[in-house]
């Protein structure tokens, strides 16, 4: 009997969709609900106004502890069967939430999404990791990136769309199916990227060694920290988007056009940085993005006290439209140049490298969103003051790292 034919190699338009939607899923977990947090939290009889926020929050507590481990997991049965271990993990979560009696039981669902995500989302990278390297590398990721903005500038409109025929919990059903959907793609479409003969052996040590080379490897530690400081204010701005826009601005319905709108500019971004990057490198991009978001956020600073942290909603579309353009230039390129360094063990090392980025953007993300009092104040601050140490990292992991990569 004739075995049937295998499926053709998959290619490079298709596994940029492919890689982008595997990524995606930790955006559209996210975004997706974003409309429906105010009910989810009254339904599930949350505390204050605030304590909405750890829907998101616990989401990325999930994400940095489950980072550290895929990628030793993938380094030795391979990146595909990682993968899959964290999408069943995922869903199981979308079930838990589904069913949430309290809102204590939609946050132990949440960490199980979070922990499940963290699969597809780390072991993605590595297995571009496995492909490409370089300013190859950072231009995929870049594409990758083009095609992942999609869902943050659609998800808000179709959890509205959602509320608009069902209550919160079509949502996560919406979630359980889509999920679903990308595991089965993978599973026929992409091919093994770590044959047996480059695995190693699943243990402990390797974990604990490659976080000593992360924290020895000026360019892999300090690409890092620029990572996490710029994810920890953008982080800030996802958890309060909701509040920003339908309390404290009043736009109802429209908080997906405006939050779809902002994400677009990131999406351009990641498009643009993905032309420029071979030509001028991404050290140099990243820097000349660093300097024109800390400054044009500290005179929006400046503007938004003058304004006591009420600023018209015009001004503040603008100055968030400028800000999400320079975090869309750094995205894909601090990951590249965190990792350059470690390829020789680049599945555990975008476990550690992705694990430190969220615990920092979580701690510090969660920390902004709580000082909110009605105001932006707290949260252009905290681009103008992350801004900030971000290019001083950069400089300093620059001048420190002889042969630094990405120039």
């Amino acid at each position: 009997m004739t075995p049937p034919p295998r499926p053709a190699k998959l290619g490079f338009v298709e596994q940029v969709a492919l890689l982008a939607l595997m990524i995606s899923m930790v955006a559209l977990s996210i975004d997706v609900m974003l409309p429906a947090l105010s009910e989810i939290s009254r339904d599930l009889q949350a505390g204050d106004a605030n304590e909405r926020q750890y829907i998101v929050a616990v989401l990325f507590l999930g994400m940095a502890i489950g980072q550290l481990l895929y990628g030793p997991i993938s380094d030795s049965t391979g990146r595909k069967p990682a993968i899959y271990f964290g999408f069943l993990l995922f869903l199981i979560g979308c079930l838990i939430s589904i069913a949430a009696p309290n809102f204590e039981v939609m946050l132990v669902g949440r960490f199980f999404q979070g922990l499940g995500v963290a699969g597809p989302r780390i072991v993605t990278l590595a297995l571009i990791r496995d492909q490409y390297e370089g300013r190859e590398m950072a231009r995929f990721v870049s594409l990758v990136m083009t095609v992942f903005i999609l869902v943050p500038i659609l998800a808000p409109a179709l959890g509205q769309a959602i509320l608009f025929v069902a209550n919160w919990h079509a949502i996560f059903v919406v979630l359980f199916a889509l999920g679903l959907a990308v595991l089965i793609w993978f599973a026929f479409r992409q091919e093994e990227t770590l044959p047996p003969s480059r695995r190693s052996a699943l243990s402990t040590s390797r974990i604990l060694i490659a976080v000593k080379e992360v924290f020895r490897t000026r360019a892999a530690f300090g690409f890092t920290m620029v990572g996490g400081f710029i994810f920890s204010a953008f982080l800030g701005y996802l958890t309060l988007s909701q509040q920003i826009f339908q309390e404290q601005y009043g736009v109802g319905d429209m908080f997906a056009v405006y939050f779809g709108s902002l994400a677009m500019a990131i999406g351009t971004a990641s498009f643009v940085n993905a032309r420029l990057v071979m030509r001028f490198g991404m050290r140099k991009l990243c820097y000349y993005a660093l300097v024109v978001l800390t400054a044009v956020s500290m005179l929006f600073w400046l503007y938004t006290l003058s304004e006591q942290g009420q600023p018209p909603l015009w001004a503040l579309m603008c100055f968030f439209l400028i800000a999400f353009f320079c975090v869309g230039m750094l995205f894909g390129n601090f990951n590249a140049m965190a990792m350059e360094p470690l390829g020789h063990i680049a599945g555990v090392a975008a476990a550690v490298i992705g694990s430190i980025t969220t615990f920092v953007s979580m701690a510090i993300g969660t920390l902004i969103a709580q000082l909110y009092n009605g105001t932006v104040l707290p949260l252009v601050g905290s681009f103008a003051v992350l801004g900030a140490l971000s290019l001083a990292a950069m400089i300093w992991t620059v001048r420190t790292s002889p042969g630094t990569p990405g120039s």
